[in-house]
């Protein structure tokens, strides 16, 4: 089941690599890249039908004039450029959170945990897949969350729960030998990670 399971992937990207040829270009690229404006117009009549769309091509050239004022930075000007120091600090330290937060290591060991748990083995490769549907499913609910509460709070709440799931999570792995029940404690523990990493970060 697996195969045909990994497999399913590339029919997904088989479907988009023979549809895509028939999707028109977006009327921005036409105008500000190309600076095709007759091609730009086909296009808006195509994605919006006909009408009068000549506010839609003003706003086109107002982006296109803004990005013309803009300078272009390299990457070595942006570390040197002061007034983006900040904005880079933030960056590297949400990029590094990311990758260190124990979302690998979770994905790692789930199995031994879940075989731990005294599940069966031909349920763990479900258990495993369900772990990684809470995960799309919370990715789903932080798109709706994300314009209620905001970037930080969802941000700063994940990774408050986060830590405090792995504290738990680290307390009864420790303590699976001496109470049975602890084994299915962290499974649900895997879970609320997963859930409020997919939330958070």
């Amino acid at each position: 089941l697996w195969p045909w399971l990994l497999a399913s992937s590339g029919l997904s990207a088989l479907v988009q690599l023979v549809t895509l040829p028939f999707f028109p270009d977006t009327p921005s690229y036409l105008l500000i890249q190309k600076g095709n404006e007759e091609a730009c117009r086909k296009a808006i009549r195509k994605l919006w039908g006909e009408g009068d769309h000549q506010a839609e091509i003003d706003d086109i050239m107002k982006e296109k004039g803004a990005m013309a004022s803009t300078k272009t930075l390299r990457v070595l000007e942006v570390i040197k450029e002061r007034s983006l120091r900040w904005q880079l600090y933030i960056l590297m330290t949400v990029m590094t959170t990311l990758q260190l937060c124990g979302i690998n290591a979770i994905y790692f060991y789930s199995f031994e945990v879940f075989h731990t748990a005294k599940f069966e083995e031909y349920l763990i490769p479900y258990v495993s897949l369900g772990v990684g549907l809470c995960e799309c499913l919370s990715s789903i609910l932080c798109s709706t969350l994300i314009d209620r509460f905001g970037r930080k709070v969802l941000l700063w709440g994940g990774y408050s729960l986060m830590c405090s799931v792995l504290a738990l999570l680290t307390m009864t792995l420790s303590l699976q030998h001496r109470f049975f029940w602890m084994h299915y404690f962290s499974v649900i523990l895997i879970f609320l990670f997963v859930v409020f990493y997919g939330i958070g970060p």
